[in-house]
């Protein structure tokens, strides 16, 4: 087990109590709402599948993708034109989103960088 399928799970868990939390303090009006859930299961199953040693390198890859169109898409929905006014949980919601994938990106990014200078023998 590494340390980055238990990171993975981490935010996987931190992202699917954002999109609850996010969905019942509006009063479960919102399905929208639910989307950083949909990304932390997603999440939570790829971290789950990196614990196996002969496939870690794939479902961290698609970890790290997932987490990046997760980055993506909460950024434009904070930064596109506000048709509407949001509500502060769908704003607090948005915006815990993007930081939070954006961190795994960064911490993805670093752990393949040192995966991949272990191999070659560079520090």
């Amino acid at each position: 087990m590494t340390a980055m399928s238990s990171t993975t799970i981490l935010f996987g868990v931190l992202l699917t109590l954002l999109g609850l939390g996010g969905y019942f303090l509006t009063g479960a009006s919102s399905p929208t709402a639910l989307i950083p859930t949909i990304f932390g299961l997603l999440l939570l199953m790829l971290g789950a599948l990196a614990r196996s040693e002969p496939i870690r390198k794939h479902p961290m890859h698609a970890a790290a993708t997932a987490a990046l169109v997760g980055c993506a898409g909460a950024l434009f929905s904070l930064l596109r034109t506000p048709a509407s006014p949001r509500s502060p949980v769908a704003l607090f919601s948005q915006a815990a989103m993007a930081v939070l994938t954006a961190v795994f990106v960064g911490l993805c990014v670093k752990s393949f960088i040192d995966v991949r200078r272990a191999r070659t023998g560079k520090a």
